[in-house]
């Protein structure tokens, strides 16, 4: 019998926080909702909804301010401003490119999982470079989303892929939880939240620190 290839059959990426530093862009669109709502946004505010779906993320502004505003208009003027700013500028985060262009020149299959809409993921995979990803999973496009495994394990199972052979680079607790429960090998690049280590997860500070051999040594 062969062996087993060894390394990842694939590294399924997070996008907010992880690829694009775009936490603070996320922060500006939803103080100016909020405002619209007659509310006060802060970076508090925000960390509850790191790494969240677009749903919880209108039903928490909503809840804060008492506004009687339709969840669906909130939800449109978020996907709004962060399209608009998202078309005129991605800004990548230290190391993302550089990592993808390696992964693709060593032939280990990418994909992005996100928890935003497939509208704001279009814009980002057109300024990272369509060509570094095999496919990609949005946020309105699984039933459940980040916690849930279920956004990981649609992209393995479109890739054909073992979970337990692919490895998912995430910022937020919530997409580490999300990896850790889809049986990922699962790697934190800690973001505005804290993330400790734990058991078959992997902490480190930069997508700098992360290369395509690297993320063979965690997979045997």
């Amino acid at each position: 019998m062969g062996k087993t290839p060894r390394g990842p059959q694939a590294v399924l990426f997070d996008m907010d926080g992880l690829l694009i530093d775009s936490e603070r862009v996320w922060l500006e669109v939803e103080t100016e909702v909020m405002d619209w709502l007659g509310g006060v946004w802060t970076p508090e505010h925000q960390e509850h909804l790191v790494g969240g779906s677009l749903h919880t993320g209108v039903a928490y502004m909503l809840e804060l301010t008492g506004s009687a505003a339709p969840p669906a208009e909130v939800a449109r003027r978020i996907l709004d401003g962060m399209f608009e700013r998202l078309s005129a500028c991605v800004p990548l985060m230290p190391g993302a490119k550089e990592l993808l262009t390696a992964l693709r020149e060593a032939g280990t299959p990418a994909a992005l999982v996100s928890s935003s809409h497939r509208r704001l993921i279009e814009p980002v995979l057109e300024a990272i470079g369509r060509e570094h990803f095999v496919l990609s999973v949005a946020g309105d496009e699984v039933t459940r989303t980040k916690p849930d495994p279920e956004p990981y394990l649609t992209a393995a199972a479109r890739l054909g892929a073992d979970p337990a052979r692919c490895v998912v680079l995430e910022d937020s607790p919530n997409g580490v939880a999300a990896g850790e429960a889809a049986g990922c090998v699962t790697v934190a690049v800690p973001g505005l939240l804290p993330i400790p280590p734990g058991p078959g997860r992997t902490v480190v500070g930069s997508l700098r620190e992360v290369s395509p051999e690297w993320l063979s040594s965690l997979v045997g």
